[in-house]
């Protein structure tokens, strides 16, 4: 018999429910953990990160651990947009700097699709980047 995982809260969102799953993802993303992070998805999760398409938690690992290397001090914030049964819309905005110094702000927006266990099964994130100075920074680590 195999268990399979389960991630509160689950479908069907309230707004207090969509709420706690938007913080946990940014809290899991903010932490720079690929391993963390992949357990929030199906095991066959589908996803589209800009011009990329992955399946499955072996390529979101993989997918992450390159970003992350590429992007330096990464640091992100999530809002909820808008939610229904078992979707969940978000935007977001990160920061980040790249191996020369440059400081970019990464703006987006995200649609989830959940299972019936709260593993995320869809992600589709539409992203674009600007360059900033780094005092015009505002997504920054807690104190």
């Amino acid at each position: 018999m195999t268990v399979r995982p389960v991630r509160p809260p689950v479908p069907p969102f309230t707004e207090q429910t969509a709420r706690q799953k938007v913080q946990a993802a940014e809290d899991a993303w903010n932490s720079r953990d690929p391993e963390r992070v992949a357990l929030a998805y199906t095991e066959d999760s589908e996803w589209r990160n800009r011009d990329r398409f992955l399946t499955g938690r072996a390529e979101i690992v993989a997918f992450l651990r390159d970003k992350w290397r590429r992007e330096l001090d990464y640091r992100l914030r999530k809002e909820l947009w808008a939610f229904t049964g078992d979707r969940i819309a978000v935007r977001f905005e990160y920061e980040w700097r790249d191996a020369a110094g440059q400081w970019w702000r990464s703006y987006g927006n995200e649609n989830w699709e959940f299972d019936a266990d709260g593993l995320m099964r869809k992600r589709f994130a539409s992203i674009n980047d600007l360059p900033i100075e780094e005092a015009e920074r505002r997504v920054l680590a807690p104190e």
